[in-house]
């Protein structure tokens, strides 16, 4: 395409020295002949009929004459430039391939008179999104500008009336991002009230109450994946869709142990700057505490006998066979998905994963003298069994001194329970304890279908429980066998050394293979509780519960939306923004006039835009009538209704 220059005889603004735009209308009018390439069909370019034509000669104040394939503006001239720079962008539009229509030439209008650095032939055929042949791209200025936000901050608030793509390019961008593996989860969530609605009084089960307020989100998935992908990532709960309420019950009944470097405390007693016990064993500090009032509980039992309680929306982090057989990472499903799938065939479907072994902070036992923790397990278990164990002892050590306890020892210790200070102490004196244990017990050692197990015989409840809270601490597994109640088999992690008795430790080691495995062996309802949830600063966001469960509750490389927040109050919003996790990118759309909340209550997407612009990684896309994609006619209804709140505001304004 090119420009010729104007005919001899006219003259513009731009030819008369010192003329400026008050001068313009006094000059003659300017004349430019665009050349369309003939290898360019008019008809696309101009529209049947000239349609196309007549929308352009609509927004200008110029002439447009149109002659085979020359087109001649006659006119002022900044309306010539921008009309000559119009015309130059549609042909390169056609000539890429796009299909021209009312919206398209409204948008190209639109960006040409705002003068913007922005060419409309680049923001309109920018591809964020392709599936099966179809493109997703920005429509409108504000729409490309809105994207630009979405790939620099990691929480960005997009607010402006429907039809303005909000919620559709929120949902591409989280496609995008799943699909290049910046992210491993999209949580899609909407607040599930709207026009004074209240769920308990519509009709049907919770889902069927529900589903109306999430179908927008799972139809925009529909659109931009094929059904066997989106089933699959939804299966796999790469995906949740699920009400706003669901994200924030992801809680623990206020009584329920956690791990910390001293021992185990109530969740509910735990406060922003406490350290609890992180999947790695490590310390990681509490950095969020929310109330989540009472919930219906249920509780999760694995096949050792390990058990918690937690609410139906708790997240737990885990593996089914084909995750482990491919080598993925754990998926994280909520408690309820888990609910009736906790079999395939005859194998347990979900694997958790245990902890590596949990540093207590280390301490220096009250005893006087204080006993070596080798030489107490020793005399523990000999004490039980009546000084018959000693005879299992091996005098030849696998490394190290053996030391040997006294089997004369003073009252505390002549006991059937393992002192607290020892339990709660570094890894050193708890794998110290248990292999004076295990050195001493005419147990053996067995291959199993999951490879080795130390077989630990006991006959007091108390020892075998601390001998369980044991091996679990160190990150295996201990559970009674099925055939005798005084039998403990028990598996250890491989940095675990069990035995310092060379017999019994080459015996160990010459059968490999097999590894601790804990699964999820039941989900029972228990009633109602007072609950609450944390958020830790873990990389991984795990924390180890009762029982030394690993369990999790953020939200980790995850790409969240928020859709339609204006019907959030600022306390669901805060609990949203300050679930965001390590790796992971939210975004936040609304419309501020089309709040649905009940009288006297905040939006609380009215409240963060007084109090988070200033945030850096945070930033505000505020779509306007403009950027509305839709048909034309709900542009100018927007565009009126714009009009009349102005002028409402402005006559109360006056009243006052």
């Amino acid at each position: 395409m090119s420009s010729h220059p104007r005919p001899s005889g006219t003259t513009g603004a731009a030819d008369v020295p010192g003329a400026g735009p008050q001068d313009e209308a006094d000059q003659g009018p300017t004349t430019v002949t665009i050349l369309v390439p003939g290898d360019h069909s008019m008809v696309a370019l101009l529209g049947s009929g000239d349609e196309l034509l007549r929308v352009v000669e609509t927004g200008f104040d110029a002439d447009v004459h149109v002659r085979g394939n020359e087109i001649t503006i006659t006119g002022p001239t900044l309306e010539v430039e921008r009309l000559e720079r119009l015309f130059h962008e549609l042909v390169t539009l056609v000539g890429r391939g796009h299909q021209l229509d009312r919206s398209v030439i409204d948008q190209t209008i639109r960006m040409v008179q705002a003068d913007t650095s922005e060419r409309p032939s680049q923001v309109l055929t920018e591809t964020f999104l392709t599936h099966r042949g179809k493109s997703i791209r920005p429509k409108t200025l504000g729409q490309k500008h809105y994207l630009d936000a979405i790939r620099k901050n990691v929480v960005t608030f997009s607010i402006g009336p429907a039809g303005t793509g909000k919620t559709y390019l929120a949902m591409a961008a989280a496609v995008q991002a799943l699909r290049a593996k910046q992210v491993t989860r999209l949580i899609l969530t909407r607040p599930a009230v709207e026009a004074g609605e209240r769920l308990g009084f519509l009709p049907g089960t919770l889902h069927e109450k529900i589903d109306p307020y999430l179908k927008p989100l799972w139809d925009a998935l529909h659109d931009m994946m094929g059904a066997d992908e989106l089933v699959g990532h939804v299966d796999r709960g790469t995906i949740e869709v699920a009400p706003l309420a669901y994200m924030r019950g992801r809680a623990q009944p206020v009584s329920t142990p956690v791990a910390t470097p001293d021992g185990f405390r109530p969740i509910g007693e735990l406060r922003p700057g406490d350290t609890v016990i992180g999947a790695n064993g490590h310390p990681t500090a509490v950095v969020g505490v929310f109330p989540q009032g009472v919930k219906p509980i249920f509780e999760v039992v694995t096949q050792d006998g390990a058990s918690t309680r937690c609410c139906a929306e708790h997240l737990w982090a885990v593996w089914t066979r084909s995750d482990r057989r491919y080598g993925r990472e754990p998926r994280v499903i909520e408690t309820a998905a888990m609910i009736g799938r906790l079999r395939t065939a005859h194998y347990r479907q979900f694997e958790l994963p245990l902890t590596q072994p949990v540093e207590f902070t280390p301490r220096d036992p009250p005893m006087d003298p204080p006993m070596d923790p080798y030489a107490l397990g020793l005399s523990l278990t000999d004490e039980e069994r009546g000084g018959s164990a000693g005879a299992a002892l091996d005098p030849r050590p696998a490394g190290g001194a053996l030391l040997v306890a006294e089997r004369t020892v003073s009252a505390p210790v002549r006991t059937a329970s393992l002192p607290r200070e020892y339990l709660l102490n570094d890894v050193t004196t708890r794998v110290a304890l248990l292999q004076g244990l295990l050195d001493s017990s005419p147990g053996s050692i067995v291959r199993t279908r999951d490879g080795v197990a130390v077989r630990y015989v006991v006959t007091d409840e108390g020892l075998r429980d601390d001998v369980v809270f044991l091996v679990r601490s160190l990150g295996g597994v201990a559970s009674t066998l099925a055939c005798d109640a005084h039998v403990l088999e028990i598996r250890l992690p491989p940095v675990i050394v069990p035995f310092r008795s060379r017999r019994k430790l080459e015996t160990y080691q010459r059968i490999e293979g097999g590894r601790p495995m804990r699964f999820i062996d039941s989900i029972e309802p228990v009633g109602d509780e007072e609950t609450v949830c944390i958020r830790v600063a873990a990389d991984d966001q795990l924390y180890v519960t009762e029982d030394f469960l690993v369990t999790h509750n953020t939200l980790n490389d995850a790409f969240i939306v928020l859709d339609e927040a204006q019907n959030t109050t600022p306390e669901q919003m805060k609990m949203f923004l300050t679930r965001i996790g390590f790796g992971s990118q939210a975004v936040v759309t609304g419309d501020v006039s089309q709040i649905d909340l009940p009288r006297g209550n905040r939006s609380g997407l009215k409240v963060v835009t007084e109090i988070l612009d200033e945030i850096d990684g945070v930033d505000f896309a505020y779509l306007g009538s403009g950027d509305v994609v839709r048909h034309h006619i709900v542009q100018r209804i927007v565009e009126a209704y714009d009009r009349y709140e102005a002028l409402r505001q402005g006559v109360e304004g006056s009243d006052l």
